[in-house]
This record gives C-alpha cells, structure tokens and sequence, in this order.
C-alpha cells in the first residue's frame, strides 16, 4: 500500500496524526484512534513506516508554511567542504588517526529465508541513492573536503557460524560484533560503510553495521534499515525502488550551510550564546585523576523505574505544562547538582537538527548539540527547576541551527585535551527503538550494543518503553570506577521516586541516599564509643600517677623531675593561686620558654581549678598584649620580665623572684570545686582576619583526649615522649597529657635543640625517645638513620605523603592524626604503613562522630566532596567574645534525633575543610574550603602534583601553591628543592603524566622549604615567581632558523603580522582547524613525523621548535649512511 493510500485508509478510521515539535531533542510522530481501531497490528504498520509518515506531513506543513530559500544543489566540480560537525569529526580522527571511537555500529538479526544476492543489491542500491556513503575526506591545501566518487560497491563480509553450538554462536555474535566496530577507516580511501553477515543456520542470519560518524547519525541508521526493509521486500519481488528521488544530497547540506551561516545569522545565534554560557567551569564529578589525553575506553550500566514511577513522572511533567524530556533532565542536572555543589550546571542535549523537510530522508551527520545551562543557586523547589529548564530549553531550541562545532570555534574556550570543550556530560530522551520490523519472508530485530567507547564523561541515554522508562549511563572508565556509576544511577532512581512522591519539595531536600546508606554513613561509621573517666579532671588522672613517686616526670638536659617533685611543686604554686582568689572559670595566663617551669604552671592552674591560657615568650610583644587582654586574665605567671606590656589590672607572679614565697605553702593536692564542665584552658587559633581568635575547652573533652592518645599511641610507664610543639600550639597539649597522664616521661628541650634535622635528630637519640608528634614537614627534613627506640611517629597538621609514611613506619608505628582546635586538638587518628594503607585518611577518634556535609547539611554520597562536620565529646565552648562566630561554626546537630543516633552532642562543629567519603568509611580531606586551588574550573590537587614531582630522581621535596601576584591572574606555581634537575625537565617530565591545566606556569629551585615555628611549611615565606621574563609582557622575537621558520608559519595560518616565540597559538586565536592546517605547513617545511598533538602540547614557537629540533636529530640518529 502506497503512503498516501495508507493515510487516507486511517483516516477514514479516524485515527489522527501529527508532528510533536514540543521536545527539541527530536520530532516525534503523535496519534490518536479509537481504542478497538489502534490494533498492535495498525501499531506496527505505523511504527515501520514512521519515517515516511513524518516526511509526508513535514511536506504538508511545509505547504502550508513555505520555509523561503531552500537549500539549493550545488556543482560538483569545485571542492566542497565539509559540514561544520564534520570538521570537528575530521579533526579528532587526525588527532587520534585509527581510532574507533566515533564508529557506529549496529547490528540486526534476521529471522527466516534470506536472499544474500538480494541484500547485496540493496546495499549497493542504498549506496547509490546516498553520495554520503560514496565520499571520502582528502586535504587539499591543508582543508578537508569531500571527495565523492560516482559509484562504489559494496562487498558483504560473510562469516558462517552454523557449526557453534547457541552458546557459542551468540558468544560470537558479541565479539564479532566488538571486533566489527574497532577497524579502523581511513577517511581518505575507505568506503565508511563496513557489512559483515553471520550466518547462523539457514533462517537465521545476524548483520553487523558500522559507519563512520562523519557520514551518518542515530536517526542516518533508521533511514538505512527503513530503505533496508523497502528495498528488500521490492527487489525480492522483482519490483523496482518506491522510494521517491531525494531532493539534494549532504553535500548540499554542507555548502548551504557555510554560506548561510555567516554575517547577520552568525551573529544573531551568536550573541545569545555568548551570554548564555558565558564563565560556565566543568563539572567537578568524582573522577580519578585525568589522564594527558581525553581516552574513549567506556562502559555502561543500564536500570528500569517501572510503569508505576513513569507515570507518576509524566503526571508531574503534564501538570507543570513541561514534557517528560524537561522533567527528566531537571532531576539529572539536580543531581549532578548534589553531586558536584555546583549551582551552574552544563549539560549538552543531542537534538535530531532536521527541521527542513529535505533533510529528513537523508543519511548523513546533521545531530548537534545544545549546551543547557541551568542556575540552581538559592535551593529552589522541583517545580520552580522545571520552569527554568523549559525556558532555557526553548530559548537553545530557537537557536539550535548554531552547530556545536562552530559555537566552539567562536567562544574559543580554554584548549586542553584531556576533557570536552563546553560540556562534559550529556542526556538524551528517545522512544526505544523499534523492536522488530517485518517484511515479506524476513523478520528484522535489533540485539542491543556492547559499549566500547565513551566520547564524554558521562552520559545519560533514557527511552520510553510500554514498561516503564528505562535509562542507561555510559561513562569513561578511566574516570569513573564501576562502583561510582552503579551508585549515581542508584541515587538517580531514589531521586526521582522522592520527586514523585513530593515535587514541591526544595532540591536540598530531595532524597539522595538509601536508607541503608544513610544508616551507614551516620551511624555505623561512627561507632566509636569509649569508656573514659568521665568524671574526672586531668590534674586528677596526673595526681593518680604519683602513686609511684620516684618515677622520672620530665627530663630537660641534664635535669630529671620525679612524678613526687612535679606534684609538690605544682600543688604549692596551686595553692599560692587560689590565695589570689584564682577558682572555676578564672583564667591565669603562662608565659614560659619550655622548661619543668611551664608544666609545673599548668598543672598548677589546673589543680587550683582555673584555666590555663599559653602564651609563647617567642611572640611579638604587641600580640601577648592583645591576648592578655583579651582573655581578660586575672593572673600572669612568667620568668624574668617575658612580657613588657600588660594590663594594669593583671597579677604577676615572676616565678625566679617569687619561688621563695611560692615554697612556703602545702605541697599536699588542693581541692576545688572544679569538675569536667569547667573551662580546663584558653587557647589562640590564628583568625582569617589576622586578630587571634580565643578557643575555650573543658576538662571534659581534654579526659577523653588523655585516655584515647595513651591507648592508640600505646603510651606506657616506661616511655618516654617528646614534647616539640610550642606550648602555645594545641598540638603540645596531646605531648603532655598522653604522657603525664600514664606515668611516662615527658622530654623537654630548648628551641635549638628541637630544630629540624641533625639538632633533632641528636636529641632523639640521647634521650632515647620513644614517641614523638611532629608535623610531616619537619619530619621530611629529619636525616634516615637508626633510632632504635623511637617506638611511634604521629604526623599532624598536614597530610604526609606515602614515602614519608612507608620510610618511618617501618619498624614502629605510625599515626596521621587530625583534629581543630575547637574540638580539643584530635578528632581522628589513623594508622599507616606496617599492613595498613599508605594513605591519609581520617576515622573519627573515641566518642567522636566525623559528617561529610553538603551545603544544606545533608550527608553527601562516597566519593562526593563536602565540608567536615564533627560531633561528640571534646567540642568547644566556642570562640571568646565572639557570639557570631560561635554561631557560624557551632551549629545544631541535625542528626541528634535520628534513629541510633550516636552523638551525645546537640552540636557540630563546621571545620571548614574539604573532604569525602571513601568506601571503606574512612575519610580523605582535600584542603581548605576557603582556599581552593581552582585552574579553568577544574579543582586542583597540588597533592598529585608533588607527589610526582617528589617521584623524580633529584627532587628533595616540593609544594605547588596557587599564586594570585596579579590581581585575578590565579596560577600554579611549584617549588622545588633539588640541586641538579632543571625547571625544563621538570615541565617535560609533568605533561607526560598530567592534563594540561595542572601544569604550573612557573618552577622555581629553593635550597630548602621555609618552615614556620610549629613545622608547618612557611607558604608566606615562598618567594614570587620573577616576572621579568613574562611573555605575557614583551614580544620576543625568534632567536634560530626553526624558530624564525615557525614565526613565519604561525603569522600565515594566524593571519598575524608578527608572533612572538613564547605567544601561544591558541590564545591567539587558533582553533582545531587552524591546528591542522598548521601541521600541514609544518610538514611541508620540516622533514619529520608531527602531529596536531605536538601543537596541543606544545603551543609556543619555542616549544613546538624545541620539539621539531630533537625530532630532526633523533631522525638523523637513525639514518646510516652508505658510500657507493
């Protein structure tokens, strides 16, 4: 039956068709028919002739509403470029030659009695009728064009598999098919339709597709089955083609559209555009680290939500007026949102571009690509999201004649090849594909694709089946683990069951984790409940020690204090302070160089029942006053005259000239009123605003502190612990309790002895230390040699690096711990090395709980970054006379009545830093949240970066830092210590490993890393790069042959009149085009082999002339030479 009978028998049964232009992904082909007339037969026959219906009515529409200039035929004589997406297809073949990443394959069972000789012709029928799949790609000056040649026939790859077993036949099937669709085509010579044909018995065959994407898209493969089906059942017939005469060809296309979009069209599509996606940054999904070079190795999972959730979704969608396409790309971008924080959200969205009727019969590549952006900032509702995803979806859909290719080309975004430009995650909404199609002696199905390559991150394919919708992610597997994806998929589904169950809920509040995971995260990841005397203060755990008097204390050189000593001395001076009135809440400030004098100040305070504030003699004389009047100190112990400026309302008790005095009271323990509630000591954080911040704690946290350290770090009577941190340093605090607190000795020394390397390395020798704190920093600088009794090493304050960690575990445990401040010094302490992982990571300590939070404080999935939280024993008053600040980072605990709950705490403690869940439930941190190192959008690890760095043979030590010197001009910078690498080899040796935009702009070779007073690494003592040498500043002209041979180039191609050899290509205005037709002229200059990689990676004329020098030499290397 002809079409046109067709439509007239429906009709006459009143069924009614029209064209459904409200998605702009694709046009779909809408009916409506009486119940008992929309038969699954009728069904069929509509679905096997969708593409004719559609173009029938495109034609009456077109009537209607004539589309003026119509895309003309154009002669075949002149050249004829390529389409603007076949550039880019073109470019990323010369980028990658014999890749099969953009092959499509498909593959097609075909059940009963097969002609070969027939299917044959109707491939070489099909190849007749499209120039598309007669045309090759030849360079002619260095521009591509299309070569299409006037006949090509097509020969069928036949492989006969009818002595397998059905197992092994369909085993087959699969790795024929994989096999099939990785040849590589060579778009100069290949004819770029591949047809291999498996036998499998006589009424049983499976053909196996692949087309290069340069000639064909999704919707090209339904026009060649459908041509497929209609030829086969004519020429098995004896009956010529039905199939009308097409009206022009993709070649057509492709000139139309050169000319056309140009001027005033350009400009107009443009200009939307470039406001639209104007700074939009990458999507910050949790990847593995990048790789040099964007890889395409891919993989898929796929799900189902059934018809009961698929409704409830089309029931949201139609009563918001949006289409199931809008509803379901707003929960994606929601979710990419709760995965990425990120407000804006850039996804890319196929859509069919055939909105000419001429178009619509073709094979050939006409998909673009529209890049949707979506604001999500201000948490607003599902239903406030569909608004806006419409209206952007229009707005790109009014302007969807724009190819993606050439979008790029103008918004000239920033060049690295190690990720897709603009977008870097895509969704696609589509019927499912036909299922089987029958024809006269041959019924046709389609058996599913093996994913073997990924040309983006990620992507999101959802179909509408009569079940349900199902959906499947296909992601590149040198980004995402397996386990990532089953889990986003996961968390897909929950969302979209709680936007069905409630659409007007905010996007925070949508469900994104399984109750079983949340259970997990809040509650069985923080099983940390611990004993602990809970009912006593520290001095009081001290005092229990003095049951064996003679024990040693405290060692300082030549001096050793008994446990009896320290406790007598300390109790008199706690006396002598409570008849100065010192008692619960009051705060005495110390002010003594270590020494037995500043432990016996501390005890003594405590034991008197007030609280201790430290203060370093080191300090500027300005701050201490600051802090003693801050803190509001009623007492200030010191020797000699350590402080000049103090308050006239302060008490000094100088302990060289007031000992005498201080000795005649009882050496016996005092008693107080003092319990675990009150304030155990006052202590100075650095503020962000540059005025010292004060941090009150309680004896309660300080206990729990005490007992958890003596227990991980094994402290025992016989040991002995160093004390290195400033007494002003939170960190000295865990020294002394872990070891005062058990009966072990506490190793004081002078600053100078405490000096990282050989000073250090002496003392923890002749004292024969056994535990030590230390920052990783410092301890890089200690020399590797024997101490047989170090017993421990805990590294806090920054994260160690692997080697440090495998070089001072071995023999002797090792202990990354990390803990604020605000919730008395340790919240976490984690063993390395010796069988446990090289790696820092945190766990929550005894009776803490660790929460990785989004913004809205809801516990983001593994693997996703959020902000610290934490909870339990040990948390802070808060800041001294600061209310707001206490408010800001003290906040309700939003879990204290969740079921199990383990928090005794009705608080939490906002750290401030960067961190996620890992699988196991142990936590990686990633830095400040404030201080994130941002390159292009993309959030930099400098931690991958050193650790490279530190990997090459010479390299001391390193640290990368972000340097913003110039006002908005944020970059990488990385110093090094080493006395024999350069600068060069270094940069060679990092983009062989690393994506471009991890590369820093500037190396500079230090003799040492400035350390500050407690070890960390000095990052303000780091000197600036020098700028006299900016390129950025001054033209330099070439200096060689190569280079002055390159300038030459680089001003033709740019259309320049001067380059300078350190300007880059891109930057000043090339693109991928530009990039090949610039190899092009270089292989015409230079005898060597050079990619438009070497462009990529080399942009500069210094660089790229560099790389052409030591090409020629190893060419001339290789070359014999032989006298005749």
């Amino acid at each position: 039956m002809k079409i046109d009978q067709l439509l007239a028998h429906l009709y006459s049964l009143g069924v009614n068709l029209w064209l459904d232009r409200t998605d702009p992904t694709q046009v779909r082909l809408r009916c409506s028919a009486p119940e008992e007339v929309l038969t699954p037969e009728l069904s069929s026959q509509l679905q096997a002739r969708k593409v004719e219906i559609i173009a029938i009515l495109n034609q009456a529409q077109s009537a209607a509403n004539p589309i003026p200039n119509a895309i003309p035929r154009t002669s075949r004589s002149a050249n004829i470029p390529l389409s603007f997406a076949q550039s880019r297809l073109w470019f990323l073949e010369q980028l990658q030659p014999g890749s099969s990443t953009y092959h499509i394959p498909c593959a097609v069972r075909l059940t009963g009695s097969l002609d070969i000789q027939v299917l044959t012709q109707v491939f070489n029928a099909i190849i007749d009728r499209h120039e598309i799949l007669r045309t090759n790609f030849k360079t002619i000056d260095g521009q591509p064009t299309q070569a299409i040649a006037s006949s090509r026939t097509l020969a069928i790859n036949q492989i006969n598999l009818c002595g397998l077993s059905p197992a092994e036949q369909q085993t087959q099937i699969q790795q024929q098919a994989i096999d099939a669709a990785q040849i590589p085509f060579d778009l100069e010579t290949d004819m770029l339709l591949r047809v291999h044909l498996l036998q499998l018995d006589a009424t049983e065959h499976v053909i196996l597709l692949t087309l290069h994407h340069i000639i064909a898209d999704g919707w090209s493969i339904d026009v060649l089955i459908h041509e497929l089906a209609t030829l086969y059942t004519a020429f098995s017939q004896g009956q010529s083609s039905p199939l009308l005469p097409l009206q022009i060809q993709y070649a057509d296309f492709a000139v139309w559209q050169r000319e056309w979009l140009q001027g005033k069209v350009l400009e107009s599509q443009l200009a939307y555009w470039r406001k639209q996606l104007s700074g939009i940054l990458p999507l910050q999904l949790p990847t593995l680290p990048r790789s040099r070079v964007q890889s395409f190795d891919g993989a898929s999972i796929s799900f189902k939500l059934g018809s009961d959730l698929t409704e409830k979704l089309k029931a949201i969608a139609l009563t918001a007026d949006v289409t199931l396409f809008v509803a379901l790309l707003a929960a994606f971008k929601i979710l990419l949102y709760r995965y990425t924080g990120q407000s804006e959200i850039v996804v890319g969205s196929p859509i069919a571009n055939r909105n000419r009727t001429e178009l619509e019969p073709l094979i050939g590549l006409f998909v673009n690509t529209l890049v949707l952006k979506t604001n999500l900032s201000g948490n607003p509702t599902f239903l406030e999201v569909l608004q806006q995803i419409r209206q952007v979806t229009w707005d790109a859909y009014d302007r969807q004649d724009l190819p993606f290719e050439k979008l790029v080309e103008e918004l000239q975004p920033e060049r690295d090849l190690s990720y897709n430009p603009l977008f870097q995650v895509k969704f696609r909404l589509e019927n499912a594909p036909t299922e089987k199609l029958e024809i006269p002696g041959l019924t046709l199905s389609s058996i599913p694709q093996v994913t073997a390559s990924a040309k983006l991150d990620l992507s999101l394919d959802m179909y509408e089946t009569p079940d349900g919708l199902v959906g499947g992610f296909e992601y590149n597997r040198d980004l995402f683990a397996a386990t990532t994806i089953n889990a986003i998929a996961e968390h897909f589904q929950t969302l979209l069951a709680g936007i069905a169950h409630q659409p007007t809920q905010r996007i925070s509040e949508l469900p994104l984790l399984t109750p079983d995971e949340r259970q997990q995260i809040l509650v069985e990841w923080n099983q940390t409940q611990t004993p602990y005397a809970d009912d006593l203060c520290f001095h009081q755990l001290f005092e229990a020690q003095v049951e064996n008097p003679d024990s040693i204390a405290l060692i300082y050189r030549n001096e050793q204090i008994t446990y009896r000593e320290l406790n007598c001395r300390s109790n008199q001076l706690a006396h002598y302070l409570q008849k100065l009135g010192i008692s619960p809440e009051t705060r005495v400030a110390i002010c003594i160089e270590r020494s037995p004098e500043m432990i016996v100040a501390m005890l003594a305070v405590m034991k008197a029942g007030g609280a201790y504030v430290p203060l370093d003699p080191a300090y500027p004389q300005e701050r201490l006053a600051f802090m003693l009047q801050d803190a509001q100190v009623a007492v200030l112990i010191q020797k000699s005259e350590t402080i000049t400026q103090k308050p006239d309302a302060i008490t000094v008790i100088d302990l060289d000239k007031d000992w005498e005095a201080i000795a005649d009271f009882s050496d016996q323990n005092p008693t107080s009123n003092v319990d675990t509630t009150n304030l155990a000591y006052l202590i100075y954080t650095s503020g962000s605003t540059g005025v010292p911040k004060g941090v009150l704690v309680t004896h309660q946290g300080l206990v729990n502190l005490t007992e958890d350290k003596i227990r991980v770090c094994n402290v025992h009577p016989d040991s002995c612990v160093l004390q290195f941190f400033s007494f002003s340093f939170d960190a000295s605090i865990p020294e002394i309790v872990m070891s005062l607190g058990c009966g072990a000795k506490l190793c004081l020394a002078s600053r100078e002895d405490l000096y990282p390397g050989y000073p250090l390395l002496h003392l923890l020798r002749e004292q024969a230390v056994t535990h030590i704190t230390i920052t990783p920093s410092a301890l890089a600088t200690l020399p590797v040699e024997e101490l047989p009794a170090l017993q421990m090493v805990l590294v806090g304050g920054e994260a160690p690096s692997p080697e440090l960690m495998r070089r001072w575990s071995q023999g002797r445990k090792f202990i990354n711990a990390y803990g604020p401040t605000e919730v008395t010094v340790n919240a976490s302490m984690v063993e390395c090395g010796n069988g446990y992982p090289l790696q820092a990571t945190l766990r929550p300590s005894a009776n803490k709980q660790l929460y990785v939070l989004d913004s809205h404080l809801q516990p983001v999935p593994i693997g996703v970054l959020g902000e610290l939280h934490i909870s339990g024993i040990g948390l802070a008053r808060g800041y001294l006379h600061r209310p707001d600040l206490t408010a800001e980072k003290f906040i309700p605990n939003p879990f204290r009545k969740e079921k199990d709950c383990l928090s005794p705490n009705s608080r939490l403690y906002k750290t401030g830093d960067l961190a996620c869940y890992l699988p196991d439930g142990s936590i990686k941190l990633f830095g400040r949240i404030d201080d994130q190192v941002k390159i292009r959008g993309f959030r930099i690890e400098v931690g991958e970066i050193e650790t490279l760095l530190n990997q090459y043979p010479g390299v001391q030590a390193s640290v990368v830092i972000v340097r913003e010197d110039v006002p908005g001009d944020r970059r990488l910078v990385a110093y090094v210590v080493t006395e024999s690498v350069s600068t060069i080899e270094l940069r060679r040796f990092l983009k062989e490993k690393l994506p471009e935009y991890t590369i820093p702009s500037a190396f500079i070779v230090l003799d040492t890393l400035p350390l500050t007073p407690n070890g960390k690494i000095n990052i303000s003592a780091l000197p600036p790069p020098n700028t006299s040498n900016n390129p950025d500043q001054k033209f330099i002209p070439p200096k060689t042959q190569t280079q002055t041979q390159l300038a030459e180039i680089f001003c033709k191609v740019l259309e320049k009149e001067t380059v300078g050899i350190e300007d880059d290509f891109f930057e000043l205005g090339g693109h991928s085009l530009l990039a090949t037709k610039m190899i092009s002229q270089i292989l015409q200059t230079f005898n060597i082999e050079l990619t438009v990689i070497d462009l990529f990676e080399a942009p500069t004329i210094t660089e790229l002339a560099n790389r052409i020098e030591n090409k020629t030499h190893q060419t001339s290397e290789d070359r014999e030479e032989i006298e005749f």
